[in-house]
């Protein structure tokens, strides 16, 4: 089968799992919108806590979300899909509930709700890969990918804007948001569930008993560490570098931040499908090499002065958010391209608590680097990153796409919105995935 250079918007949302499921991704991004970037100011602000005490809650609530990745790989790999996507969404529901519960001053409903909060924000990038990777096949798999990224960028940001727009209500203000956010998630994992898309155990127990191993990756894993580091660049390196240390107007960060989302939203299935020229290995190595370069890029920038180093920073930030499209767009489809089908769910955990692992250390990486000089800051992610990309498994992952090629895998798709879900695979495509039957 020839490398898709363009995908039609009707095939895109069918690979996406279906209308139904994408207005849920669309839902659940709108309501993580409404309240994730002001859960800080929530603990500070509503619960008068301080900010050490709600940081450290935050942080807890995160990492409690990677130690249960493990187990939601397993649910996985037994077959569940949409409803792990939906159990990811109703959890944080509990999350959200316990924040009008909790009184001014009581730091243990605000960390429960962290808590719930961070396991369900870890869990639903694995659980929708999976389903994505059930749903649809090659190419259109990693298009489907970059195109719930680009929906849900969409969705983050109109809902950031609202709640920003209702932030000088104070307090009241921002108890509504958590109740809205609440009912958005609530009615996320509702319609999720319904699209009822279900792995057929025949068929994992049918690849367990081939010889197709399970794929180790600590190399491509450990890179994806660094890799990671990229997202949080827009909202935790350029703010402290731009604000603290060129003092520039903090109107710059902000509207770095904004051009990052837009570019994301507009870009991320184009520029996905342009890379689908390349081997998925091949494409990840050449985010590595684009970040690097705009990391270079950086520290010629802060060089400058007051004068052209704000707009300079700004210039090559949008090189840096390009290759976190890149990034994005190609981690995800090579470990889904590379996970044999009985263990997709634990090694989309595995690759899931590497990207969790670096978006919580980056933030504390990047403020201790920053102080000692911006050689330090970005050259040190610079070298970094181009060792990780030189550590990316380009060859397997060349031979996986030749096997996809050969096999037509990309045609296979399963339709999820209909009265009566039903599986179409083509003949040169193994029948292995499915709906579940409805309750």
């Amino acid at each position: 089968m020839a490398t898709p250079t363009r995908i039609r918007p009707r095939d895109l949302l069918r690979a996406l799992g279906g209308p139904r499921y994408a207005v849920a991704l669309a839902v659940d991004a709108l309501g993580t919108g409404l309240l994730r970037p002001f859960l800080l100011l929530y603990g500070v602000t509503v619960l008068r806590l301080s900010a050490p005490v709600t940081g450290t809650a935050m942080t807890a609530g995160v990492v409690a979300g990677l130690v249960c990745m493990p187990a939601v790989g397993r649910w996985l790999d037994r077959g569940a899909r949409s409803t792990v996507v939906a159990a990811s969404m109703l959890v944080r529901v509990l999350g959200v509930a316990l924040l009008p519960a909790a009184p001014p001053g009581n730091v243990w409903l605000f960390a429960a709700a962290a808590l719930f909060l961070g396991i369900g924000n870890q869990a639903w990038p694995a659980a929708h890969a999976a389903l994505v990777a059930t749903v649809a096949r090659g190419r259109e798999r990693d298009a489907a990918l970059a195109g719930s990224r680009a929906l849900r960028n969409a969705g983050l940001g109109a809902g950031a804007l609202l709640a920003t727009a209702c932030l000088a209500g104070g307090a009241t203000a921002l108890q509504a948001l958590a109740a809205v956010t609440g009912v958005a998630y609530l009615a996320a994992a509702a319609l999720a569930w319904s699209v009822r898309v279900h792995a057929h155990p025949a068929a994992a127990e049918d690849n367990a008993n081939g010889n197709e191993p399970t794929p180790r990756m600590r190399a491509l894993l450990a890179a994806n560490v660094i890799y990671a580091f990229c997202l949080n660049v827009p909202e935790v390196a350029l703010p402290l570098v731009l604000v603290t240390q060129m003092h520039a107007s903090p109107v710059w960060p902000a509207a770095i931040f904004v051009a990052n989302t837009v570019l994301v939203i507009t870009l991320q299935v184009p520029v996905t499908v342009l890379m689908s020229r390349f081997p998925r290995g091949s494409a990840l190595a050449i985010a590595g090499v684009v970040l690097t370069a705009s990391y270079l890029g950086f520290l010629a920038a802060t060089s400058l002065g007051h004068g052209w180093g704000a707009p300079a920073v700004a210039a090559v930030s949008v090189v840096c958010t390009l290759g976190e499209i890149i990034y994005a767009g190609s981690a995800t489809a090579l470990v889904t391209a590379l996970a044999p089908a009985h263990v997709l769910g634990r090694t989309l955990a595995r690759f899931q608590l590497s990207t969790g692992f670096g978006l919580a250390v980056s933030p504390a990486v990047i403020t201790a680097l920053a102080p000692r000089g911006p050689a330090a800051l970005w050259g040190g992610l610079a070298a970094a990153t181009l060792l990780s990309a030189s550590a990316v498994p380009a060859g397997h992952a060349r031979s996986r796409d030749t096997e996809e090629r050969r096999s037509g895998a990309g045609a296979s798709m399963t339709k999820t919105d209909g009265p009566s879900a039903t599986s179409c695979t083509p003949p040169s495509a193994p029948a292995a995935y499915g709906p579940s039957p409805a309750p």
